[in-house]
């Protein structure tokens, strides 16, 4: 197994990918490698077939950056208080991890983004939540020791960093950065102490 977080994420206006830029940059603050990837979007054309590496963007995940990963954040923005379907198409399609039992006993979290401030946040990260549970991840969130989770105005949960883009503000707040970080601090420092004394 390698000493890297995998931060996985779906953004389509920008805001979920600067979440998980931040987050990535929290667990790089911890001293562990951050890998930031992304999914394909998912045709409504069943004819067409993205190319397994894209030529420019984001880079897609692998079945090896997710056996491997040492914790997994996975992001997506609110569709109808649900992950967005291309994250949830991706994970339908992890059997083998979990046959494998490749990411039990590691720890997991969840984050998102939404255009308005009840547009279903914490539902959504609860349900992003569902199949770290099943896959036998360890999940954790945001602890309200984190002084950003009581001042914040925008987004932000105990259930994982959030963003409100009340719009199309992709850009976050103060708080949301503060409780990006340390979410990827706290996934990266819980994967070192897992490493050290594993189940």
């Amino acid at each position: 197994m390698s000493d890297y977080i995998l931060v996985l994420y779906y953004s389509r206006s920008g805001a979920t990918k600067n979440l998980a830029m931040e987050i990535a940059y929290g667990a790089e603050q911890a001293g562990v490698e951050a890998r930031l990837r992304t999914v394909p979007p998912v045709s409504i054309t069943c004819e067409a077939i993205e190319p397994e590496v894209p030529d420019s963007g984001d880079v897609y995940c692998s079945e090896e950056d997710l056996r491997n990963c040492a914790g997994l954040i996975i992001g997506s923005p609110t569709r109808f208080g649900n992950m967005a379907a291309p994250l949830k198409y991706f994970i339908d399609g992890t059997a083998n991890e979990w046959i494998n039992g490749d990411l039990i006993g590691k720890p997991a979290g969840a984050f998102t983004s939404t255009g308005s401030m009840h547009g279903g946040q914490e539902s959504t990260l609860l349900s992003m939540m569902l199949p770290l549970l099943h896959h036998g991840m360890l999940v954790a969130g945001v602890p309200y020791s984190e002084q950003a989770l009581h001042d914040t105005r925008s987004g932000g949960s105990p259930y994982g960093p959030t963003h409100t883009a009340l719009g199309n503000n992709t850009q976050l707040s103060d708080d949301e950065v503060a409780l990006c970080q340390a979410f990827g601090r706290r996934i990266a420092r819980l994967a070192q102490r897992l490493r050290q004394h594993p189940e």
